[in-house]
C-alpha cells in the first residue's frame, strides 16, 4: 500500500483516541496530522465507524497496520464519500451549455463532460488505487463552482470556505473565488460597455460573505485559538522545512531549474570550472524530502516562490476583474491560478495538477481552442502521475487505464468538435506521442542497465522534466488565449 494509506490509518487513530488538544502536536508516527481541522473531524467521524470493521487499526503504536478489515474499512470510506463528487458532476453538468448537442446521447456535451470528471485517470489511480481522499474534496469544489455558475453566490462561498478547511492546497485558486465573488456579487450592475459601476457597491454582500468566512474559519480554528494552539495548527499546514521540491520532482518550473542545475553542475565538474570538495553531498533527487542547496543556480526561497507565484497569477485575477467574462472567465482564472501555484509553489505534490484539470475538464467540452489545451494537459499531467504506481504489478493497470481515459478524450472531443480544425497541431502531436518511448525506455530498458545502480533517479528525472515541458506550455497557451481575446469575443461566447 501507498503510504498515504497508513498516513489516514494513523490519523484515524489520532483523533479517535486523543482529545483535542493534542491532535497537532502527536508524533509516534513520522506521518503527523497536517490537515486542517475540518478534515480531523472528518477522520475523527470514520473512526467511530472504524471500530466495529477492526479496532487495532485505531491503536496508534500500530504503525504500518494493515488488516484485510482496514484495507476494506479505508477503500470503501473512499468509494462512500465519492457520492458527493458523483452530485457535484451532476450539478456542473446542468450549467453546461448544450446547444452543440448532437442526436446520439454520447455526442452531448453534458455526457462527455460526466464521462470526462468521473473517468479521471488521475483522481482514480490517486485515490483509488494510490490511497486519498480527493474525490469529495473535489466534488465540494465543484459544487462551489457550479453553484457560482447558477448565481447561488452565498452557497459557492459557503462551500469554497468549508473546502478551504479540509484541505488549505484549494488555497490556491482562492485569488478566482475572491475577485470573482467581488466583482458579480459586491458589486450588482456594469455599466453598458461592460466596464464596473462603482456606485453599485453592495455593503450587505460584502457583511454576509464576509460573516460566511469568519464563521468558518471559527468553526474551524475557534477551538485551537482557544486553546492557543492555532501557531502548532499553522505549522504543521505549511511545513516549509519539508524542501523546494518534493521527493519526485513535480512536473514544473523547478524540476525545469533543478535539472538545469544538476546539468550545469555536471558540466562545471567536467571542465573543473567547480571544486568537487564543496559540492553538498546530499542528492536533490534522493528520495528524502529536505531542504538542499542548488550548487550552481542560486538557491530557491519559499519568499521567492511566493513571490513567483503571485506574480504569474495577477494576469489571470487581472483579465477576471478587467474583463468580465461571467462563468467562463472565473473558470479560466481558477485553472490558470491552480496552474501558476503548481508551477511556481512551495514543495508541490505532482497531484496537485488535478486541481487543473478537473476544471478545465468544463471549458474543454465549450470551445475547441480550450478542448485542445485540455487534451495536452490531461495527456502530461496524468502521465506524470505513473511514478505513484510503481510495482510490476501495477505497470499494466496504469498503462490501460490511461490508455482507455485518453483515447475516449480525444475522440469524444473531436466528435464534439468535428466542424472546427484539428485541436492539436503537428508539434503538439508528436511531443504527446513521445510520452510512448519515454514510458518504454524508464519501466522496460532502464532496468536492464547498470544505470539503475549509479544512477537510480534517471527515469523519475525524465519523466518529471518532460512532462514539465508539456504542462508549462498548456499553461503559458491557456494565458495566451485569455490575454488576447478581445471583449467582444469573450460576449458573444457569453
Amino acid at each position: 500500500h501507498s503510504t498515504d494509506f497508513e498516513v489516514h490509518r494513523n490519523w484515524l487513530a489520532i483523533t479517535h483516541n486523543l482529545p483535542l488538544s493534542q491532535w497537532y502536536y502527536e508524533a509516534t508516527s513520522e506521518w503527523t496530522l497536517d490537515y486542517p481541522p475540518f478534515f480531523a473531524w472528518f477522520e475523527y467521524a470514520l473512526s467511530h465507524i472504524a471500530k466495529y470493521f477492526d479496532p487495532q487499526m485505531l491503536v496508534i503504536q500500530n504503525l504500518n497496520y494493515s488488516s484485510q478489515a482496514t484495507i476494506f474499512f479505508q477503500r470503501f470510506s473512499v468509494i462512500f464519500t465519492d457520492i458527493l463528487f458523483i452530485y457535484a458532476v451532476r450539478e456542473c453538468c446542468r450549467c453546461v451549455n448544450g446547444r452543440r448537442a448532437g442526436k446520439d446521447i454520447m455526442e452531448k456535451p453534458t455526457f462527455i463532460l460526466a464521462a470526462l470528471l468521473l473517468w479521471n485517470f488521475g483522481l482514480l489511480i490517486v485515490d483509488h488505487i494510490h490511497f486519498q481522499y480527493n474525490g469529495f474534496l473535489f466534488g465540494l469544489m465543484l459544487l462551489s463552482i457550479a453553484r457560482l455558475c447558477q448565481k447561488r453566490y452565498l452557497e459557492g462561498a459557503a462551500l469554497f470556505a468549508v473546502l478551504l478547511h479540509f484541505k488549505h492546497i484549494y488555497v490556491y485558486v482562492a485569488p478566482a473565488y475572491g475577485i470573482y465573488l467581488l466583482r458579480c456579487y459586491c458589486f450588482t450592475a456594469n455599466n453598458t460597455d461592460g466596464s464596473l459601476k462603482w456606485r453599485s457597491f453592495s455593503f450587505l454582500h460584502v457583511t454576509l460573505l464576509g460573516l460566511i468566512v469568519c464563521l468558518v474559519s471559527a468553526l474551524s480554528l475557534g477551538p485551537f485559538i482557544v486553546l492557543g494552539q492555532l501557531p502548532q495548527v499553522i505549522s504543521r499546514l505549511f511545513p516549509f522545512k519539508r524542501g523546494l521540491c518534493h521527493a519526485y520532482w513535480a512536473p514544473n518550473f523547478w524540476a525545469l531549474y533543478n535539472a538545469m542545475d544538476k546539468a550545469l553542475t555536471v558540466v562545471g565538474l567536467k571542465y573543473n570550472f567547480l571544486d568537487p570538495t564543496k559540492i553538498p553531498k546530499a542528492s536533490m533527487t534522493g528520495g528524502l524530502v529536505q531542504e538542499f542547496q542548488h550548487t550552481v543556480l542560486p538557491s530557491v526561497t519559499p519568499l521567492a516562490t511566493l513571490i513567483c507565484t503571485l506574480i504569474s497569477i495577477l494576469p489571470s485575477v487581472f483579465c477576471l476583474w478587467f474583463k468580465p467574462q461571467g462563468p467562463r472567465g472565473f473558470l479560466q482564472c481558477i485553472v490558470l491560478c491552480a496552474l501558476s501555484s503548481f508551477m511556481f509553489g512551495w514543495h508541490v505534490h505532482e497531484k496537485a495538477i488535478l486541481l487543473a484539470i478537473l476544471p478545465l475538464s468544463l471549458l474543454s467540452v465549450q470551445r475547441a481552442k480550450d478542448a485542445g489545451i485540455y487534451l495536452i494537459l490531461t495527456t502530461t499531467g496524468h502521465f506524470s502521475l505513473f511514478p505513484l504506481l510503481f510495482t510490476l504489478p501495477e505497470l499494466p493497470i496504469k498503462i490501460l487505464l490511461m490508455l482507455l481515459f485518453t483515447i475516449y478524450s480525444f475522440s469524444s472531443l473531436k466528435s464534439l468538435f468535428r466542424r472546427e480544425k484539428s485541436l492539436l497541431n503537428w508539434l503538439e502531436t508528436i511531443y504527446l506521442f513521445q510520452l510512448v518511448p519515454l514510458e518504454i525506455f524508464c519501466e522496460i530498458i532502464f532496468p536492464l542497465t547498470p544505470w539503475k545502480l549509479t544512477l537510480p533517479f534517471v527515469p523519475l528525472l525524465l519523466t518529471s522534466v518532460y512532462c514539465a515541458l508539456g504542462i508549462t506550455y498548456a499553461w503559458l497557451k491557456l494565458y495566451v488565449s485569455v490575454l488576447t481575446e478581445p471583449v467582444s469575443a469573450r460576449q458573444k461566447a457569453e
